[in-house]
């Protein structure tokens, strides 16, 4: 008998009830059959971009109007340009923690949590607010209706600037979110209207005009879930993707939908994500990867990453190395490229997908399948044949590259050695690449790992077993 190996499940409660699981790899449906309709492939490596040094960068904006990438990183404003040439622009007061960035089309604006910082890119000139009327605590900052719009941190209220004039703040020209005594954690922009996150409510609100302040609340679209980590949200697939929180205290993965928080997270995620020992840190961004929305959830008390992609609905993890987190914390576009950050260095880096290493590091490739099991009589397994794009081989480690085969015969509670086989050398197209005299058992659980650099794509993997007594 044959059957095709890898599933779409994710393993969650128990590896005896679902092993499947996918490590630096995301799934592709195609929608006419060829040789096959669905296909895995890595996620793109990481390429230096700027190198500060030690500590990570605090935030980033690009700015189109200047075709610039804004970033903090210590107590520095940055102007980075397209060759990746960083110029110091400012100073904050503060040198760590992560700050919000955004722009009015002529100011870039940057919030810290205590100060509220502006750079003229007209006339080059960088300065703290000293209007005595400004916010004195905001984390997060938009652009919206002609205003700057931060937020008020530990309380509900969010403040606005004067029109086209981060630098100038009127003391009546606040709001208060109305539903619900929650704090504010942050404020967006979404489709022209404001979105107020709290603990547990989330409020939607709409630029009405007219005199004074001019946003009021949209009635009767306010959604009981609220944010769980400040730093989570991220654009997503024409959307804002985020870590929500219930009313019960648990947390999921949600995407904005109109009025409407849609969940986008499954049972066997959540389950996962709930037994972390904190989330409010995770930080999240979402990046488009040839046609893919992808949204990237990062836990940095788990050492754990996570990528969801909305055109599959599936969930992978990412790895840096083995069993390290990924090295992505914050993201950004810039002039079509996708621009993120170290978490624990000054180094930003160009997310490549025909780059094959992390910065030069690894990246373990890891494809787990599902449960192959006869409770009534022992499988005799003849071989396994994993179907990929062949001849691929670079120069260096990836010369001659290969793929390893470890298997379980509990149900995925312990494993055997790994058996490597060979993926063929540049220009070796006709490579077939096979394990063969994999055993008996009545449970086996498959797991095929790649770590040279080469372009990896797979397209089905099949094992070949018979029933015997």
């Amino acid at each position: 008998m044959e059957v095709p190996l890898f599933g779409l499940g994710l393993q969650g409660k128990s590896p005896n009830v679902s092993a499947n699981k996918l490590v630096n790899a995301y799934y592709e449906f195609h929608q006419v059959k060829d040789r096959t309709s669905v296909s895995l492939h890595s996620p793109p490596g990481l390429t230096e971009f700027v190198n500060r040094g030690d500590t990570p960068w605090r935030g980033l904006h690009e700015f189109i109007g200047n075709s610039r990438l804004y970033g903090v990183h210590r107590d520095t404003l940055y102007e980075i340009d397209n060759a990746g040439t960083s110029t110091s622009i400012g100073t904050l007061n503060t040198n760590s923690g992560r700050v919000d960035i955004c722009d009015d089309g002529t100011y870039v604006v940057i919030v810290d949590g205590s100060e509220i910082y502006t750079y003229n890119t007209s006339t080059s000139t960088f300065s703290a607010v000293s209007d005595a009327d400004r916010p004195t605590s905001p984390n997060t900052c938009i652009f919206q209706g002609g205003r700057i719009l931060t937020d008020e941190d530990d309380t509900g209220q969010f403040k606005g600037a004067e029109l086209y004039d981060p630098t100038d703040w009127d003391a009546l020209d606040f709001a208060t979110a109305e539903s619900n005594p929650d704090n504010l954690r942050r404020i967006i922009n979404y489709r022209g209207t404001v979105v107020l996150f709290g603990d547990y409510t989330t409020e939607f609100w709409s630029n009405v005009g007219g005199g004074g302040f001019p946003y009021a609340r949209i009635l009767n679209a306010d959604v009981e879930y609220g944010l769980a980590a400040r730093w989570s949200v991220g654009k997503h697939n024409g959307s804002y993707a985020f870590l929500c929180r219930n009313r019960e205290g648990e947390v999921f993965v949600g995407q904005l939908n109109g009025y409407n928080v849609e969940k986008i997270s499954n049972p066997e995620f959540d389950h996962i994500i709930n037994g972390y020992s904190q989330v409010a840190n995770a930080t999240g961004f979402g990046y488009m990867l040839g046609g893919h929305p992808m949204y990237q959830l990062n836990f940095p008390a788990a050492g754990k990453s996570w990528l969801y992609d909305a055109s599959t609905q599936y969930w992978s993890e990412l790895q840096y190395k083995e069993n390290e987190r990924h090295r992505a914390e914050i993201g950004t576009e810039f002039l079509n490229r996708t621009i993120v950050s170290d978490y624990s260095s000054g180094k930003l880096y160009e997310l490549d997908s025909d780059t094959y290493t992390d910065d030069g590091e690894e990246i373990h490739m890891v494809l787990r399948g599902r449960h192959i099991f006869n409770n009534k009589v022992m499988l005799r397994f003849d071989r396994l044949e994993l179907g990929l794009e062949p001849g691929t081989g670079t120069s260096g480690q990836g010369e001659n590259p290969v793929a390893g085969l470890r298997l379980s015969k509990d149900g995925g509670n312990s494993w055997g050695t790994q058996v490597f086989a060979r993926m063929g050398k540049t220009g070796e197209y006709l490579t077939r690449l096979m394990w063969r005299r994999l055993g008996r058992g009545r449970d086996i659980v498959c797991e095929v790992r790649i770590t040279d650099p080469v372009k990896r794509v797979i397209t089905d993997a099949t094992l070949y077993y018979e029933e015997g007594r």
